[in-house]
């Protein structure tokens, strides 16, 4: 759609040439990249807001440990206004979480954003959102699982980068804070791979990548959970120009028959069509189900969307509802390789 528009205004609509065409060549890159934002990146003494716009904590201490994981980076930590508030399971009414977020962006002393957790509820505040007041003011944000809501329509409504990474009370180990702090902090382009270990085995038994589709690909990284990802299917706020984009998901507690239908969603959604690149990273307590004859294995549900595709895929990436979390910015170049199981940023994700 973006490009279709792209070539009305400059007069090659008329022109009997195959939009797909023109998705290689120099001025439509250069174009695309003019609509992304990079944030500034994060320094020791910044500040860092910490926000609900999902379900809510009814315990006081991840809150403290929270605080205390962030100062342990060097950062200061603001606690948004209605960050403790409640309605049901949410962290406050939609009115309050979306005022709460927007308040942060406009905020000149805060340098970051992140979520307190996910859960549910992000997708209600969608409609409430400033977003011409988040372009103005780009900033870090991150999070990841229900805060996939809020990635894709910031990306969609403003082309700010986001990152999709462990929320505030999630656990910052080694692996996930030299993630976050080589992409943040420092500028880096990391190779994004899965952790080495033998432990006392012949070969690796954990973190095991698997090669759907072999082969290396190039594209802006974009997805996040895939059943937050498929519910705002349709809708406004999902990006509607997959081109030259790698999907990556992830998902928890779903039973494989329910990923299965989420895939055909996007296969018929007419996103597998356009991708370049695929990766699935961890379904977590995500069981067969179903009764009677059974039910078809994750590996099989994946295979028979993907491989069909022909585009470099693999599963078993460090993204999901893990302790050992990846940093991965929407919206970045990043270059898959998918016999090795690794994604190579192209770019940093910051300024």
């Amino acid at each position: 759609m973006q490009r279709r528009k792209f070539l009305q205004n400059i007069g090659l609509s008329s022109l009997a040439i195959p939009l797909s065409s023109y998705a290689t060549t120099s001025f439509y890159r250069n174009y695309e990249s003019k609509d992304i934002i990079k944030p500034k990146a994060l320094k020791v003494g910044d500040t860092i807001g910490i926000v609900s716009p999902a379900s809510a904590i009814f315990e006081t201490e991840p809150y403290q440990i929270a605080k205390e994981s962030f100062e342990a980076m060097g950062l200061k930590v603001k606690f948004g206004e209605f960050v403790k508030n409640r309605y049901g399971h949410l962290a406050g009414t939609d009115k309050e979480r979306a005022g709460e977020l927007n308040a942060m962006f406009k905020d000149k002393s805060i340098d970051a954003i992140i979520a307190l957790r996910g859960g549910s509820g992000s997708a209600r505040i969608l409609e409430l959102l400033d977003y011409q007041a988040i372009k103005e003011n780009p900033k870090i944000f991150i999070g990841y699982s229900d805060i996939t809501a809020l990635h894709l329509a910031i990306f969609e409504k403003t082309g700010l980068v986001t990152f999709h990474a462990p929320v505030a009370v999630s656990t910052w180990n080694t692996f996930s804070v030299s993630h976050l702090k080589a992409i943040l902090f420092n500028k880096e382009s990391p190779l994004l791979e899965n952790p080495k270990s033998l432990g006392d085995n012949l070969t690796q038994i954990t973190n095991r990548t698997r090669t759907i589709t072999p082969g290396t690909g190039k594209g802006r990284l974009l997805g996040g959970n895939l059943s937050v990802l498929t519910g705002i299917m349709g809708s406004k706020y999902f990006p509607d120009d997959w081109n030259n984009k790698i999907l990556y998901i992830e998902d928890v507690g779903e039973k494989v028959y329910a990923v299965d239908r989420m895939m055909t969603q996007l296969q018929l959604g007419g996103v597998f069509k356009q991708i370049t690149g695929f990766i699935f990273g961890k379904c977590t307590e995500c069981d067969p189900g179903g009764s009677g004859y059974g039910s078809l294995t994750l590996e099989e549900v994946l295979d028979h969307y993907i491989k069909p595709l022909d585009i470099p895929a693999f599963s078993g990436a460090m993204i999901g509802h893990i302790d050992d979390n990846s940093t991965i910015p929407n919206g970045i170049e990043a270059k898959i390789d998918a016999s090795a199981g690794t994604i190579q940023l192209l770019e940093a994700a910051v300024i």
